[in-house]
């Protein structure tokens, strides 16, 4: 069963804080500490869902003589909002854990300096962020979010399951469906990204006017969503469609075989992005963790550790990940610009359409 909690957030606060610290100025170069406290410290500011084996950070100082000290930031949301207040004058050298969904902010807002790896395994590039001719960010890991069902409840209930969005708003599904929120959780958002991306702006608030209508129950996060709702969460859910990722059937094996399965038409892919900070102490340091992170050691822990997928297409798999754990091939996206300058919009337009 998946432990994974993943990073919740208040997204429209987060977003009122991103856009004050758009309209604010760098704070002066003195103003606080910043990153290390020595030239061989590299300090790391990432989300509260980051996690690696103990013996993968030690190769890291085996290799470059440097110690990466970690600093978490909350979850995606808060992170970038950090990164953003904080330009020129950050407290980390490298940051780890801007998704797509964020990432056009620390952009603009000028928190990164240019930074490419020298050794860019295979596969990486085709997560990079579009638009980032300078490549301010670098790809370590990317996962989707995407609809998920329980495959043994519909054996047993002789019920077709569903394969599309379109199918969640028909009669045959009433009642089935449990999504975390979009204003309060990183998956809800990404759930109401992919419903934007499949009806566009004339047509999806419409699709989710259908989906209460037909029942669709709205929780604030991921864990209740999928812990206390979902039928295969281990407790006495009642509702066997999830909101969750193309990798929790792997973790929901049974007897050799998953009793879940991810709709692979619903998902909106997630990518996770590393950078050099503006006004980093440790500069040369916090490039040799961005490289690290893409290293064979990072990536095949990825799974186990953060249970999010490698960006490096050669990397293996942990068995059960291998054979349950299926990425779409065209996910759903949204360019990072658009989600940008119309976040607050849709959140708003979904706030207001769910309460009717």
């Amino acid at each position: 069963m998946r432990t994974r909690t993943p990073a919740i957030t208040a997204i429209t606060a987060v977003s009122a804080l991103l856009l004050a610290a758009c309209g604010g100025s760098p704070a002066e170069p003195d103003a606080k500490p910043s990153g290390g406290a020595d030239d061989k410290t590299v300090v790391l500011l990432t989300h509260d869902s980051f996690t690696l084996p103990k013996e993968v950070l030690a190769e890291f100082t085996e290799k470059t003589d440097y110690t990466a000290e970690i600093r978490h930031a909350g979850d995606g949301g808060e992170l970038t909002t950090k990164i953003a207040m904080d330009t020129g004058n950050p407290d980390g050298d490298a940051v780890f854990g801007v998704d797509n969904t964020f990432a056009s902010r620390a952009i603009d807002q000028g928190a990164l300096e240019a930074y490419t790896p020298a050794e860019v395994p295979a596969g990486v590039s085709d997560f990079d962020l579009p638009g980032d001719e300078k490549h301010f960010l670098t790809p370590v890991d990317n996962g989707s979010v995407c609809v998920n069902i329980d495959t043994e409840w519909f054996a047993a209930k002789k019920l077709t399951p569903p394969t599309s969005l379109d199918d969640l708003a028909e009669p045959a599904y009433k009642d089935l469906l449990v999504t975390p929120g979009a204003a309060t959780s990183t998956p809800g958002m990404a759930f109401l990204l992919s419903t934007v991306a499949e009806y566009g702006e004339d047509g999806w608030a419409d699709y989710w006017a259908k989906l209460m209508d037909n029942g669709a129950k709205v929780v604030d996060g991921w864990d209740q969503a999928y812990y206390s709702d979902f039928t295969q969460g281990g407790g006495k859910g009642t509702r066997p469609i999830v909101v969750s990722y193309d990798s929790s059937p792997a973790f929901t094996v049974k007897d050799g075989k998953t009793t879940t399965k991810a709709l692979l038409d619903t998902c909106f892919r997630q990518v996770e992005y590393a950078g050099v900070l503006k006004g980093a102490d440790n500069p040369e340091g916090a490039q040799e963790l961005v490289d690290f992170l893409l290293s064979d050691s990072v990536q095949a822990a990825l799974p186990e550790s953060m249970y999010v997928f490698p960006v490096a297409s050669d990397v293996k798999l942990p068995a059960d990940w291998a054979k349950f754990a299926q990425q779409p091939t065209e996910p759903l996206s949204v360019e990072p610009k658009e989600i940008e300058e119309n976040r607050e919009a849709w959140l708003a337009t979904w706030s207001d359409t769910i309460a009717k």
